[in-house]
């Protein structure tokens, strides 16, 4: 079943509008806060369609998604009685029991790796502030975070070059269906 292609040369396709700065940030915005689709999915292929970009795409994509971060910490402040359902039937339960239980034990470095890694990032930015995480620490914890992993994405394009773009379509499915793979995985793994 090709599934990921058409995606992929769709997103392609988007990276290189005139305002696809713009769609990236709010993509990074929302993805810190609701958004279900990582970020690195837009990133890639915008850095792959304009390497010479790579590193201001990074940048819109890191304040963007920091940005998209304080309002996650806000909801989880001021509203996380009215998220919690939200957080349930969205299946992300068990991982913000899991955020929670991992700022109480190492507070700024889980948002730092929640900020760096797969890990769904919108929980963790909600459970820092129903835990009344301190702003300034959050923020520095967000930023550093988001900005490796969306500066290391970009860098890793930027280098492979014009190489990346046919490299990964041709190679986008069995990514795809890994991706899957291995969310499934990490799943029943956390669970």
């Amino acid at each position: 079943m090709k599934l990921f292609g058409p995606l992929y040369d769709k997103v392609i396709h988007w990276s290189r509008h005139k305002y696809a700065p713009r769609y990236l940030a709010a993509v990074s915005f929302m993805e810190s806060s609701f958004f279900p689709i990582p970020v690195v999915f837009m990133l890639a292929p915008m850095v792959a369609a304009k390497p010479d970009s790579g590193l201001k795409l990074a940048l819109i994509a890191t304040i963007s998604s920091v940005m998209g971060g304080l309002l996650g910490y806000g909801c989880g402040i001021f509203l996380i009685e009215a998220v919690r359902p939200l957080i349930t039937d969205f299946g992300y339960q068990d991982s913000y029991e899991l955020a929670r239980s991992w700022f109480e034990k190492w507070g700024f470095w889980a948002l730092f790796l929640a900020g760096i890694s797969p890990i769904p990032y919108k929980v963790f930015t909600i459970a820092a502030g129903s835990l009344s995480m301190g702003l300034l620490p959050f923020i520095v914890a967000s930023f550093i975070g988001r900005a490796g992993q969306f500066f290391l994405a970009a860098g890793l394009i930027m280098l492979l070059g014009p190489k990346f773009e046919p490299l990964a379509r041709r190679y986008v499915e069995w990514i795809g269906w890994a991706v899957v793979v291995l969310a499934v995985v990490a799943y029943f793994w956390v669970k």
